[in-house]
């Protein structure tokens, strides 16, 4: 089954509006990234999107990337070094954990995005929206091959 297989149009509304209410909060950028296989390790593989989306070049390198392998059953949620200095491992890991408790309970889409609006509430602390804010990366779902 393929990645785009597992969400319908609704779902995919739900994960885009979290994004964009999530980034209302906060001159933070959240992404997310889905797709089928990942046969390595799954950090090496969300560090090569997040460059490959460019999600380092924000003015303030605070940019969260949530990865997903729907085939692998593999997730990653990392942020940038501005964003990861602030909030350290533990912030990371609790996310990770509720992801965990929603995708076992057959609940992707409310495990994605629940961890799209932790992650604002967090980034909004340290990095609250601007007045001139510029959304600087899509909030469109990236869909691997």
């Amino acid at each position: 089954m393929a990645a785009t297989d597992h969400f319908s149009d609704q779902d995919r509304t739900q994960i885009k509006n979290a994004i964009v209410d999530a980034e209302l909060l906060t001159s933070g950028e959240i992404r997310l990234y889905i797709e089928d296989e990942c046969k390595g390790e799954v950090l090496d593989r969300a560090a090569f999107v997040f460059a490959e989306l460019e999600m380092h070049k924000t003015a303030e390198r605070n940019g969260v990337l949530i990865y997903l392998a729907t085939d692998y059953k593999k997730f990653a949620i990392i942020g940038d070094v501005g964003i990861h200095m602030k909030v350290g491992d533990d912030f990371w890991k609790s996310i990770k954990e509720k992801m965990v408790a929603n995708f076992k309970a057959g609940e992707i889409t409310k495990g994605l995005s629940v961890a799209i609006k932790e992650s604002g509430i967090v980034l909004s602390k340290y990095f609250p929206r601007k007045v001139d804010d510029k959304n600087e990366l899509s909030d469109e779902i990236v869909f691997g091959k």
